[in-house]
């Protein structure tokens, strides 16, 4: 069974344009007066104009893709009002789309693209309504470590004007955290805010930048993009000085008038942990499941799948036991390789090495499993010092579209304790290769695409795609240790067990000692791991569910291709399918998979 991947591409458009076209727009948003305005005869043209739209509103954006304009030096605008025009564009433009285009008369790859751009917007809508209840500053997001690592990991400086453009940004980091301070302030002031114990997280990445004075992260970084620019050493030391007179007036005082507040909240914080005790917290929950999962699934149904898959990977995990002799109960063997030295790493500079030889090898493997593959590099990076106690375990940063910026695969080494060796293969698949980089590096790499596709996602494709790069790595003939295969169902296990605990939290009002117990009971993961990980999901509700739910859709899609090729089943032809039009919801995955098994069997 061989065939071309363009042939591949147009059939699967095509089929899933037919099976789509009724039931999928059926009913229509009322048409705004503005979607009256007249649209370009190629929809690409239009999603194009869309995305230059949106970029208007969003320099950030624009630096994250390598476009350095005259709005280098800028911060998106964090005002209310600048989100509701961002909320308003997209509406009224997809009410351009719809008035616009007659989606039968477009070709299959255009449909395709039609769809997911209401799907698109609806997911957006879904949490228009609950706005007021995303806060802004937790351990996990907020620009009190936002601020420094865009400029460190996103603002590039390739000449002295880039440099002025980072001065711009240090001066506007001022009113930037004001804006934010007085949304947070309003939002504590009606009660909305995180528990109690986030904000010495916070407070904590404050102090760090404000303790280092001069010699802190920024003005460090900064300090070496110029050093290498070929400029002179009197436009150099003026620059230097610029940045730290800016970080001096503006950005250090809003940093003091951002740990006051901060301060201020904390003794009027909560104590209970899951959203449900918004007033509106169960239909939030929802909203967000939905989400992040691209599914309908209740939170009761996704605290089950997490129950069940949980006592399947116990099973797996008994067999290991039994393959390395150990003697006692799964709880004991939890123990032994959560409190083994030998399972973990002495030195960042070894952990480090081994992810690097493990890549390297799996690198060379990747042509036997994969017709497309990413042609931007991968670099592996420690979480910088400054947020490496508040941020997660390890998180992938996709490249700039230029190749400006490589993609990068942030693995937190602040305590090696917590990242036990057994993990490490699994955790370097997951966000390096095939995991995130590769399927975002293809992704970024789709110019073909409108913008929107080429640059956007959906969480439960992108992070069941990396679960599902772990257990794929097996296949591939890794984890040859068999201590590292159990790292690979620990990797797992985690996954179930974290829609067992974000529903326990936030649908059935487990407090996070409660959850922590769970994980302690049903996984090797250390105390430190474990209390991260709670943390995590307490302030980013839901989004821990799109892993496993992702994953297990994915593996019940290969296997139904298998069952339908047999012996002709090609796995580099699944996942070129899988990959090749970037990411969209599972169930237009499903179709893009029925589609092909079909078309085949005619």
């Amino acid at each position: 069974m061989t065939f071309s991947k363009l042939r591949l591409s147009l059939y699967v458009s095509s089929a899933l344009a037919l099976a789509g076209c009724a039931a999928a727009h059926a009913e229509r948003e009322t048409v705004a007066a503005s979607a009256e305005a007249p649209v370009p005869a190629d929809i690409n043209t239009f999603f194009a104009e869309y995305d230059a739209a949106e970029m208007e509103l969003s320099p950030q954006t624009k630096a994250y893709r390598g476009i350095r304009d005259e709005d280098y030096g800028l911060w998106n605008d964090a005002s209310e009002e600048a989100d509701d025009e961002r909320d308003a564009l997209r509406h009224e433009w997809l009410a351009r789309m719809q008035q616009g285009y007659d989606l039968a008369a477009l070709s299959p790859a255009d449909q395709l693209s039609y769809r997911l751009f209401e799907e698109t917007a609806a997911r957006a809508a879904l949490l228009e309504s609950y706005e007021d209840y995303q806060w802004f500053f937790d351990q996990m997001n907020g620009s009190q470590s936002g601020i420094p690592a865009f400029l460190i990991n996103t603002h590039a400086v390739q000449n002295a004007d880039h440099a002025r453009a980072y001065v711009q940004r240090i001066e506007g980091a001022g009113p930037l955290l004001d804006t934010l301070i007085s949304r947070s302030a309003g939002q504590a002031d009606e009660g909305v805010m995180p528990p109690d114990w986030v904000y010495p997280y916070v407070l904590s990445d404050i102090t760090n930048l404000l303790a280092a004075g001069m010699d802190n992260a920024v003005l460090e970084d900064f300090r070496s993009e110029v050093g290498g620019l070929d400029i002179s050493e009197t436009e150099r030391a003026a620059l230097v000085a610029d940045a730290e007179a800016a970080w001096a007036s503006s950005a250090v005082p809003a940093f003091e008038r951002l740990q006051a507040e901060m301060l201020r909240q904390q003794a009027m914080a909560p104590t209970d942990d899951g959203i449900w005790r918004f007033p509106e917290g169960a239909a939030y929950y929802d909203a967000l499941l939905q989400y992040y999962t691209t599914t309908d699934l209740s939170a009761e149904e996704v605290h089950n799948i997490g129950l069940r898959e949980v006592d399947r990977i116990h099973g797996e995990m008994r067999d290991i036991m039994d393959q390395v002799g150990f003697e006692g109960t799964l709880q004991e063997f939890f123990e032994f390789t959560r409190t083994d030295p030998r399972l973990y790493h002495t030195s960042r500079e070894d952990y480090l090495a081994e992810v690097s030889t493990a890549l390297a090898a799996m690198e060379e493997r990747l042509p036997d499993f994969f017709i497309t593959l990413p042609e931007y590099e991968l670099q592996v990076k420690a979480v910088e010092a400054f947020r490496e106690q508040s941020a997660g375990k390890a998180f992938y940063q996709s490249p700039a579209t230029d190749g400006s910026r490589p993609g990068t695969y942030y693995v937190n080494l602040y305590d090696l304790n917590a990242m036990s060796r057994n993990e490490l293969e699994a955790l370097a698949y997951h966000e390096g290769l095939p995991g995130h980089h590769l399927q975002r590096g293809i992704q970024t790499g789709l110019g073909d695409l409108p913008p929107f596709r080429r640059y956007g996602g959906f969480t439960a494709y992108t992070e069941g795609w990396g679960l599902y790069s772990e257990e794929l790595a097996k296949d591939m003939g890794f984890y040859t240790d068999p201590y590292s295969d159990f790292g690979r169902l620990q990797m797992e296990l985690w996954r179930a067990c974290r829609l067992v605990v974000d529903t326990g939290i936030h649908s059935q009002r487990w407090s996070r000692e409660e959850a922590i117990a769970y994980l302690t009971e049903n996984t090797p993961n250390p105390e430190g791991d474990i209390r991260k990980a709670i943390e995590r999901y307490i302030v980013y509700p839901g989004q821990a569910t799109a892993y496993m739910i992702g994953k297990l859709k994915i593996m019940e899609l290969r296997q139904r291709a298998r069952d339908a090729f047999g012996e002709e089943f090609d796995i580099r032809q699944f996942h070129e399918l899988v990959l090749a039009n970037g990411p969209v919801p599972l169930s237009i995955l499903e179709e893009q998979v029925d589609a092909w098994i079909a078309a085949e069997a005619d």
